[in-house]
């Protein structure tokens, strides 16, 4: 197998946070040695969540086993993953804020056609539901546990409790179309082709809104493993939360 060197398009902040907590971790669990270092096993990690290098190509690059390289990177992702706040605390965190922006998005994974919860039918192709709160400046304060492609937005939103803690905290918040219904302090647009001129700067207004938390998505969909996720649907909650600590870990 060849091997070349590449470049991850991340800080030191990333890596030296992510070295901290498996060192952490090695020293609770009473680790003597390993075949890489917490930084070399923190740059393994992040090669295959930001480049979504496969495990083949990490074993070629770090010389070792295929299975050690799952297990690394599987130690690291559950670490990561309990470093993510709870909706409880987003909220907490969100209640000195004018208004937050809901919405969702869809993880692409592989799957087949039989795989009929999984798929989307507004998306046309299979994968994950994940709810994204951001705050008015675009930054990414939630994101929501993993549901199947199939499920509704606003049905997610209920499922997570996101309506619910959104009216008990009286935060305002901004979302599209297909929250229409959830009631309280979520705000849509106005439906329909025969619209007011009111009703239409309204539109014009709200999606201004939304469009920062748009580009927040964007913004976290450049870790390139979440492009197509090809792993069990029982780890992608994990993966989901791991990414949303390191995009802060330069915060």
């Amino acid at each position: 197998m060849l091997v070349y060197p590449s470049a991850i398009d991340l800080s030191s902040a990333h890596l030296r946070h992510l070295t901290g907590h498996l060192t952490l971790r090695r020293r609770e669990i009473g680790t003597r040695w390993r075949r890489v270092t917490p930084g070399r096993q923190a740059l393994l990690v992040l090669a295959h969540l930001r480049c979504g290098d496969t495990y083949a190509q990490l074993a070629a690059a770090f010389g070792i086993g295929i299975a050690t390289v799952y297990r690394y990177v599987r130690e690291a992702i559950e670490v990561l993953a309990a470093l993510a706040p709870r909706l409880a605390e987003a909220m907490r965190a969100a209640s000195r804020l004018a208004f937050v922006i809901l919405d969702g998005t869809l993880l692409p994974i592989d799957r087949i056609a039989a795989d009929t919860p999984y798929y989307s039918g507004r998306h046309k192709r299979h994968g994950m539901n994940v709810q994204i709160l951001t705050d008015p400046f675009g930054r990414l304060l939630w994101a929501s546990p993993a549901l199947p492609g199939s499920t509704h937005d606003l049905t997610a939103a209920r499922t997570h409790g996101i309506v619910d803690a959104l009216a008990e905290a009286g935060l305002k918040c901004w979302a599209d179309k297909a929250y229409q219904g959830a009631g309280g302090s979520i705000r849509v647009p106005f439906r329909g082709r025969r619209l007011k001129r009111m009703q239409r700067r309204h539109n014009s207004t709200h999606a201004k809104i939304r469009c920062i938390g748009e580009q927040a998505m964007a913004t976290l969909k450049g870790w390139r493993l979440l492009h197509k996720l090809r792993c069990s649907t029982n780890r992608i909650t994990n993966i989901m939360k791991a990414v949303f600590v390191l995009h802060h870990a330069s915060a």
